[in-house]
């Protein structure tokens, strides 16, 4: 699908920013809403303090108690990097706090499905922990922590999604999207919490004197940033000021080279250097790597690798997630190719002119579970309209993995047709962009039907248009490895601050493919006559190369193409429409 270039608009009264930015980095700044210096300003001095999470005093006293009593404490953690990021920092965090029972569990998503489950619990219960903590899970498992509490297991859930409306009845939960929370933001990642929950449990061992009197040091939380930044890139949480705080710290230490041995590992099997890690490494080489672990088989092999000691230990580690990644890639590409397919039984009858249902869903019996999320996120890309891929679960049940666009949450459609049709869905929890359900096998076609109606309704007949939004035109003076190099420093970018798009019109000098499917592109400026490189990924082998095509207007982000040691400035494009 064709997306529409669409210039951010700068508020009417421009906030006061240094002068002694660069103009351009000024307007970008301004177009994403920033207000004064301090929200760029990206030191732990700025990070808000714990102290506003609710339950995190409640947490702190059960956990103190629990390391101070050397009690045995199990991690429950969830099967995405977020997941394995918050798991990796628990258990290093409470062993630098001086606990020496701590152990780790993750569900595998096959036999046990998400979070802490009646079903998982008895599994926990059989290695005795004294306390269960929840990390990027938790707040929907009524059942499950009623089963870890009938067992006599204290539960401490530590999570970033949604609650339901009752929440389960454990003997701390920290969430700052639970009610009644105060924290400033909501936007922390699963790793991001437990990584307060960890600073607050610090402070309240030191106010009981335990460094002091077991005469151990006290911990730099700090070292826990590289895996921080990792989980909360990965999981797509919006980079508010406070979390972009929290990926820069970590980076820098990336770039530092005090990254631990599982990241560097992983980065150097991705062939990417750690002195220039972005958040493009972050989000596009490690998060996969580590997913796939948790997609296909069992995450337990990615939290090995990022609390593994030893470089070599890591790197083994890491070579198993990276052919497991690719094994992923494959098992992808063929479910696209199934589901291109069934899409185009939609607009094959009645002379094209059948539509695609505004909410899509598909289901086929081949598909592989651990995979249906990836599947959405393309589909909801391409045909920017809210996507749900189910998958088998059981003989009797489907599991899928929802994906929306901006201006319908997904997780509140879902809880309005649970609400309306209270059979219809089995279980269902998540975010405004991303949800997991299981529903009845037999109830597909009609959850299918009922959920293309409520997305219209939300809608209306037309799905909204897909957008690429851009920070305007640059001069030809602006393309210049000085202005590359601020835009790649300046982040980080993410989710809801997004990396600078530009746009312009260039003649299209020179067209060839690379890697049989990557445009490379020879371009050329008015008023200049230095040509420019530029490379489309992925393009549509059926349009491109065009040689009759001289004119386009162009969508792109400004880069640097590094090759034998020579840096040169080149545009990743994001759309080519010709004029």
């Amino acid at each position: 699908m064709k997306k529409k270039i669409v210039r951010r608009p700068l508020p009417e009264q421009l906030p006061e920013l240094s002068t002694e930015l660069h103009p351009i980095m000024r307007r970008i700044y301004q177009a994403r809403g920033i207000t004064t210096a301090k929200e760029l300003e990206c030191t732990l001095t700025h990070l808000l303090p714990y102290q506003a999470l609710a339950g995190i005093e409640q947490a702190c006293q059960h956990l103190a108690q629990a390391v101070t009593e050397q009690q045995k404490i199990l991690i429950l953690g969830d099967f995405d990097a977020d997941g394995a990021t918050s798991t990796a920092v628990a258990v290093t965090a409470l062993r630098m706090l001086g606990a020496k029972q701590v152990h780790y569990l993750v569900p595998n998503r096959f036999e046990f499905g998400y979070g802490i489950t009646p079903e998982i619990v008895k599994v926990a219960a059989e290695l005795k922990p004294d306390i269960i903590i929840t990390v990027d899970n938790g707040i929907a498992n009524l059942a499950g922590v009623a089963a870890a509490k009938a067992a006599g297991i204290k539960v401490v859930i530590t999570d970033h999604h949604l609650p339901g409306a009752e929440l389960p009845n454990a003997d701390a939960i920290v969430n700052p999207c639970q009610p009644g929370d105060r924290f400033p933001t909501k936007c922390l990642a699963g790793v991001g919490v437990i990584f307060y929950v960890m600073l607050a449990l610090r402070a309240h061992l030191r106010d009981l004197g335990w460094f002091a009197t077991q005469e151990i040091a006290e911990p730099n939380m700090s070292v826990l940033l590289d895996l921080v930044a990792l989980g909360t890139v990965a999981d797509l949480v919006p980079l508010d000021h406070n979390n972009r705080i929290l990926v820069h710290q970590g980076i820098q230490r990336i770039r530092a080279g005090k990254a631990r041995p599982g990241i560097q590992a992983l980065l150097k099997i991705a062939g990417r250097a750690y002195e220039r890690v972005t958040t493009i490494e972050l989000g596009f080489a490690l998060g996969p790597r580590l997913n796939a672990a948790g997609r296909l088989t069992d995450m337990s092999l990615g939290i090995e690798c990022l609390l593994a000691e030893d470089f070599n230990r890591a790197y083994e580690l890491a070579t198993q997630l990276s052919v497991l990644n690719e094994e992923r890639r494959l098992i992808e590409q063929e479910m696209q190719q199934q589901a291109f397919a069934e899409l185009a039984k939609f607009t094959a009858l009645e002379n094209q002119t059948a539509k695609l249902p505004l909410g899509l869903c598909l289901f086929d019996e081949k598909w592989h579970q651990g995979v249906i999320g990836l599947l959405a996120s393309r589909l909801k890309d391409r045909l920017h309209r809210p996507v749900i891929i189910f998958a088998p679960g059981t003989e009797t049940e489907l599991k899928g993995s929802a994906r929306s666009i901006p201006g319908l949450h997904i997780r509140d459609l879902l809880a309005i047709m649970a609400a309306k049709h209270p059979h219809l869905i089995i279980k269902f929890g998540g975010h405004a962009m991303a949800a997991g359900l299981t529903i009845a096998k037999k109830n597909y076609t009609l959850f299918a039907e009922i959920f293309a109606q409520e997305v219209q309704a939300l809608l209306g007949e037309q799905a909204p248009c897909s957008e690429i939004h851009s920070d305007g035109e640059l001069d030809h003076a602006d393309f210049n490895l000085e202005l590359a190099e601020l835009l790649r420093a300046a982040g980080p970018w993410g989710q809801a601050f997004p990396e600078p798009v530009f746009d312009g019109r260039f003649r299209l000098l020179q067209q060839w493919l690379v890697g049989g499917k990557h445009l490379k592109l020879s371009l050329g400026l008015e008023n200049s006559n230095k040509p420019l490189e530029g490379i489309a990924f992925n393009v549509n082998l059926k349009e491109w190369p065009n040689h009759r095509m001289q004119l386009a207007h162009i969508a792109y982000r400004l880069s640097i193409n590094e090759f034998q040691g020579r840096k040169t400035v080149q545009l990743i494009i994001e759309q080519l429409e010709g004029i």
